[in-house]
């Protein structure tokens, strides 16, 4: 029996000698001269305890013991072989730009920026691109038009065609009012608390994300009504005025702070979260590589926020 301190580089000898059965043959292939041949073989045998050629000054051929030993291994070492280079060929393969887009930079979370640093490192010959979408348009239909690969996106997406993948963020709710809007004064407020105030729209996102962000109507069913935000700065500007408030997370103030708008905690709302979604037909290596990397950091991380 072969010790288990066998190394490869002694298989692959072995299997070359025994298909050109000349020491001189087997030299040139593996760019290493015949006199390192033959000491690995001598090496090989050594560890299998048996003779595997026999050797004169006209021919080389394999031992029965060595007919043997080719037959066992000259399968697998062709599996590793070849799942050595496909694992080089997907490496090889991710190259060029992941594009990810956003309508905030807030959507992103924490890791975002970590996780870009990570790709590219380990694909130096990939990069990847933040765009920042605006309110615009529905950033659903820029990922299907092929606009960006990703989104970094506020859930819920339940659209059939569009893959959920590694949550991003997940967020108590809060309220932004102005800093003179008597609310400000409170430490919480619920949803029936300022069913007199205006709330944020933006009329191009899903209806579906928008409703479960900013409810249509209180739980007593009085509804909202609707301030229509061009821009975040425009929302922003807004909210300073005391013409409507947003309902957000915790951490919007930390990437847009406002000196005359302050936040407070919403009691009666779920938590809020983002992840990085694309449409269901990118199935990529740059878009792989990228989740598999971001899936791993994120795993490390137990308190997510935005």
């Amino acid at each position: 029996m072969i010790e288990s301190g066998v190394e490869l580089r002694e298989i692959r000898t072995f299997l070359v000698l025994a298909e050109e059965l000349h020491f001189g043959r087997t030299a040139d292939r593996l760019h290493i001269t015949p006199s390192r041949v033959s000491q690995t073989i001598r090496t090989l045998e050594a560890r299998a305890g048996v003779r595997l050629f026999t050797r004169t000054s006209r021919s080389v051929r394999l031992t029965p013991a060595g007919e043997q030993l080719r037959a066992a291994v000259v399968g697998p070492y062709r599996q590793l072989h070849e799942a050595v280079n496909a694992t080089r060929q997907a490496a090889s393969a991710v190259a060029g730009t992941v594009r990810i887009g956003m309508y905030t930079e807030s959507l992103g979370g924490p890791h975002l920026l970590a996780i870009v640093a990570a790709f590219e490192a380990a694909h130096p010959a990939a990069d990847v691109t933040l765009s920042n979408l605006g309110m615009g348009r529905n950033y659903l239909d820029v990922l299907r038009a092929g606009e960006v690969d990703m989104l970094a996106t506020r859930l819920p997406v339940s659209d059939p065609d569009i893959t959920i993948g590694p949550v991003l963020t997940d967020e108590p709710r809060v309220l932004l009012v102005a800093a003179t809007d008597p609310l400000a004064q409170r430490t919480s407020v619920t949803l029936e608390d300022f069913a007199d105030r205006a709330v944020s729209d933006a009329p191009a996102f899903p209806r579906e994300m928008m409703d479960a962000l900013i409810p249509p109507v209180t739980p007593s069913g009085r509804p909202y009504r609707r301030h229509v935000s061009q821009s975040i700065e425009h929302m922003l500007l807004s909210i300073a005025a005391g013409k409507q408030v947003h309902l957000t997370v915790p951490s919007f103030l930390d990437h847009h702070a406002h000196p005359a708008i302050t936040s407070i905690p919403i009691t009666d709302l779920p938590r809020s979260q983002t992840a990085l979604v694309w449409h269901a037909a990118n199935t990529t290596p740059n878009l792989t590589a990228f989740v598999q990397i971001a899936t791993t950091i994120l795993q490390h991380d137990d308190h997510l926020a935005a």
